[in-house]
């Protein structure tokens, strides 16, 4: 008995292919009702579309630098990205999960795949896609495993934008090029044991007589510190201040006497991310590496998180897609007192209120993509930010639970042939926690409300104008 899910490779091209999908309906009337096909035969059949594959693959694959990505071309990227998630990175994962380390094909493979470049501008080395076609990216490599989607996402969004944006000139013209194929990466280190809202920060950076700074102090629940070559440091700079003017952030290079990389276990999910304790033992700094002004500290931080909060709700929707998708593939298969399961009242229900919840947070996050884009920092950017991270947690919640109930017994083991069932379901609680949780959202959400008088502006229809 074939299993649900077929990955053939061909030449560096992966196709997945489901029991439910077109191709194994095409390959099926070749069969009797009570025969399944063989994978020979889905081969046949697939080899035919791998040409086609390739030439969609030449559209988007190690796409010149500075170059400008067609509909057509942008559309074979999204099933790129889709196919990489849901084929290669999952065979990779099998190791991370036993290890915690990505293996080093995983950098590879993305770098082959344009997979570091897609947010980039094209002044360095990326293709300007817009914010909302990077949220659809996003959306794609979602369907993958949790760590792995946790490096995508870092890097198509804080890796890149918090040097570009705050960084001087100097720093710029070093390190912003080498984004596009992961010569160079970085990590972002707010919280500490204490906390990580900013006001019970404790990590101290203070001047010498020559104008550097001296970094002491540990950072906790870093992500991406196996593999970047900079992080990205909050401190205090100013202790005597009141508020965030206490703060200042910094670049501080990996290979700088007195940084530490402190171990910390395995985690429930989003295994290999890379996520451990920082350690500044009078680390001295070359005052070009602060970001932005004396001062500046929260605003780099929240000015960067305000995106990457969307950017967490846009790998929620991806993830809660594919939970739907392999819920429908096995409802359609189970039968008992002799029907599927899908034709059951109570299935349909629990379907209809994932599949509605999906449709919710997919309409937020593209609306919040298109005022984006339109004017990246309006007064309800934040607002809806925060709005779309804490719905997008209600609806993996909901999506993942769901999933579990109808699968039953078998989505509870490892090793299911509609896919990874239980790590998808492990891995999504770690929404709860990226970039705020939340409570931090509701806060967040509320302060504005107030703000705005409860007023929220739609861009619907200028958008396209």
């Amino acid at each position: 008995m074939l299993s649900s899910t077929f990955l053939i490779q061909h030449e560096n091209i992966y196709l997945v292919i489901r029991k439910k999908s077109p191709i194994m309906e095409r390959v099926s009337g070749e069969h009797t009702k009570n025969q399944m096909p063989t994978k020979e035969s889905i081969g046949a059949v697939a080899r035919s579309l791998l040409v086609v594959l390739r030439e969609r693959k030449d559209m988007a694959h190690t796409m010149n630098p500075n170059a400008k990505l067609t509909e057509a071309e942008f559309e074979a990227f999204l099933e790129k990205l889709k196919n990489l998630a849901e084929g290669p990175w999952e065979e990779m994962q099998k190791e991370a999960e036993v290890t915690n380390v990505f293996p080093e094909e995983f950098y590879k493979i993305n770098i082959e795949n344009d997979v570091y470049r897609l947010a980039l501008p094209s002044e360095y080395g990326g293709w300007d896609l817009s914010e909302l076609e990077i949220l659809m990216c996003q959306e794609q490599f979602s369907r993958g495993p949790g760590g792995m989607r946790m490096h995508t996402h870092y890097s198509a969004d804080l890796n890149w934008r918090i040097l570009d944006d705050f960084g001087k000139p100097e720093l710029k013209a070093e390190y912003m090029n080498k984004f596009q194929d992961r010569s160079f990466f970085t990590c972002f280190a707010l919280t500490e044991k204490t906390g990580g809202t900013g006001a019970d920060l404790h990590t101290t950076a203070v001047k010498d007589e020559n104008g550097d700074y001296i970094i002491n102090g540990e950072k906790w629940l870093i992500s991406h510190t196996d593999c970047c070559m900079a992080a990205y440091v909050i401190a205090v700079t100013d202790p005597e201040a009141s508020g965030d003017e206490r703060l200042s952030a910094f670049m501080v290079p990996c290979d700088t006497p007195g940084y530490e990389i402190v171990p910390m276990p395995h985690m429930m999910g989003c295994r290999g991310s890379g996520h451990t304790g920082l350690k500044f033992t009078d680390l001295h700094l070359d005052k070009k590496y602060l970001l932005g002004e004396e001062g500046q500290g929260m605003e780099v931080a929240m000015h960067s998180l305000d995106i990457s909060r969307v950017h967490i709700a846009a790998s929620n929707l991806g993830m809660s897609q594919r939970m739907l998708e392999i819920t429908l593939d096995r409802a359609h298969d189970r039968v008992t007192f002799g029907k599927p399961i899908i034709q059951r009242q109570a299935i349909k229900m629990k379907l209809a209120e994932m599949a509605m919840m999906i449709h919710g947070l997919r309409c937020m996050v593209y609306d919040w993509a298109k005022d984006y884009d339109l004017n990246p920092s309006t007064q309800y950017t934040a607002e809806k930010a925060s709005m779309c991270k804490l719905f997008s947690i209600e609806t993996v919640k909901l999506v993942s639970d769901q999933m579990l109930e109808i699968f039953g017994g078998i989505g509870y083991f490892e090793d299911c042939e509609y896919g990874p069932v239980e790590r998808l379901y492990r891995d999504c609680r770690a929404m709860w926690l990226e970039e705020g949780t939340p409570t931090v959202q509701r806060i967040t959400i509320a302060k504005h409300l107030v703000d705005n008088n409860g007023k929220l502006e739609y861009n619907t229809g200028k958008y396209f104008d």
